[in-house]
């Protein structure tokens, strides 16, 4: 499968880590930012202001978990329609470390219902943006865990994250981001609690 072209809306740390990722692939990058002139540490990417046209295959929502709305109020869900969109936020009240969805819900799945016609997928939530930005946990690749009702989402989303050098992992259904953002919420937690450093994750072995 050829890897598909991305756009990246935010610029933040995960949003850069996903960007240099995807050019390491090989895929046209575009990210969108609300100041293009705050822009720094990206390169091979097309920058553009939110609200310019998406150009990518895939459409990374690397936001805050409450800046959502207000993307998906600017662009209109129809700008969604047809395409992949991955979630990678961890809804989380950074307080208490609680999530700020309904019990049995996700992120991902309430954004699958703002967005009926794209395929949603959950993925890159359970790594820590410096693990994307190497690939490695340790001396292993990462490894990227996804959950969506699409295997075609599922598929374009994996070939891009394989010809970065990084593992994938097939997490299941959309109903399993549930899951995905309760690991993603323990990492944030053993992290901030200095457990485990933000250069630490998720790998699998299987062996």
């Amino acid at each position: 499968m050829s890897v598909p072209s991305v756009s990246i809306i935010g610029a933040g740390a995960i949003g850069s880590a996903v960007a240099g990722l995807a050019v390491k692939a090989g895929a046209s990058t575009q990210v969108l930012m609300r100041d293009t002139s705050k822009v720094s540490g990206l390169s091979g990417v097309d920058v553009a202001e939110i609200g310019s046209p998406l150009s990518g295959d895939i459409v990374v929502l690397a936001l805050p978990y409450a800046a959502i709305d207000d993307v998906i109020a600017t662009y209109g869900a129809q700008a969604f329609a047809g395409k992949v969109v991955v979630d990678p936020t961890n809804p989380l009240d950074f307080t208490t470390l609680d999530s700020v969805v309904p019990a049995g819900s996700s992120a991902a799945a309430e954004l699958a219902v703002r967005l009926p016609d794209a395929q949603v997928v959950k993925a890159f939530n359970t790594v820590f943006a410096a693990v994307l930005a190497t690939g490695t946990v340790g001396a292993r690749p990462a490894t990227v865990l996804a959950a969506s009702d699409s295997a075609d989402a599922k598929a374009s989303l994996r070939s891009l994250v394989e010809a970065a050098g990084l593992e994938w992992a097939d997490a299941g259904e959309l109903k399993r981001a549930e899951r995905l953002e309760a690991l993603g919420a323990l990492g944030i937690a053993l992290a901030v609690t200095e457990q485990i450093g933000w250069t630490g994750g998720l790998a699998v072995v299987a062996e």
